[in-house]
């Protein structure tokens, strides 16, 4: 375990770094329950049981991507908190685009190339002496050639897409400073309504895309309208209502040629 500093940033970030780890959610939740500050951030080069939403395993090879978990300790009113998610795909893709790769946030917590996954976000909460953590992490890949075959047609990662490897310094580098940029809006004056924004103009999930929304009762079918103010998605149905997504899978419905 090697701590670090990550770079002058508003955000105390100290990186805890290891060689393997079942999740860095994992540590990093633990951490934050032994008083952990905010801006710790955990990462591994290799995860034996990385997870992903609603408990799906995340492919996490040795050093095929970036395993990063981030401690924090938000002064927001407990509706605006799904919003840590949102924020963080913000930061992911700014970081992206400083690197030179194009992406699109889809909702809610995920990161494309073209239509592919090259990241995943999971934000998770756990109570501490201190109050509330939310703990968030990013799984970037950096390798394509360690995803196995069946992921190999819906995946892509910042070696192929950039012809080059990045150093997990770098990326360690890009992904906190834009995090810490807009962990601060979020935090500040009329913060959340600022990220919504921020997300409205870096994702072509905002409006106008028909998508299958399946949540854990229903399926719903419908076209994209927005978000609410703490980062439900809003679905226009065919019959001229709107549903409120909150938390669900949804996928972009392609056209039939």
């Amino acid at each position: 375990m090697m701590p670090a500093e990550a770079g002058t940033q508003n955000m105390n970030f100290e990186i805890k770094s290891f060689d393997t780890l079942e999740s860095t959610n994992t540590e990093a939740l633990n951490q934050a329950r032994n008083g952990a500050g905010e801006g710790l951030c955990v990462t591994a080069h290799e995860q034996t049981a990385g997870r992903g939403r609603y408990g799906r395993s995340w492919v996490s090879g040795k050093d095929a991507g970036l395993f990063l978990s981030v401690v924090l300790r938000p002064k927001l009113e407990p509706v605006y908190v799904p919003l840590i998610t949102l924020m963080t795909g913000v930061a992911v893709h700014d970081a992206l685009a400083e690197m030179g790769v194009i992406s699109d946030i889809k909702w809610v917590n995920d990161i494309h190339v073209d239509g592919k996954k090259i990241c995943g976000i999971l934000a998770e909460t756990t109570e501490t002496d201190a109050g509330l953590a939310i703990v968030v992490g990013i799984g970037l890949n950096m390798n394509s050639e360690s995803f196995p075959p069946y992921l190999a047609a819906s995946s892509t990662s910042l070696a192929e897409e950039l012809g080059r490897s990045v150093s997990r310094e770098e990326l360690i580098n890009a992904l906190t400073r834009h995090m810490d940029k807009f962990y601060a809006i979020l935090t500040g004056e009329n913060g959340p309504a600022a990220i919504v924004e921020h997300w409205r103009q870096r994702s072509s999930y905002f409006e106008g895309k028909s998508v299958r929304a399946v949540m854990e009762r229903e399926t719903i079918f419908g076209t994209t309208a927005g978000l609410e103010p703490n980062g439900a998605l809003r679905v226009a149905k065919s019959d001229g209502t709107i549903a409120i997504i909150q938390a669900g899978d949804v996928e972009q419905l392609r056209a039939v040629i």
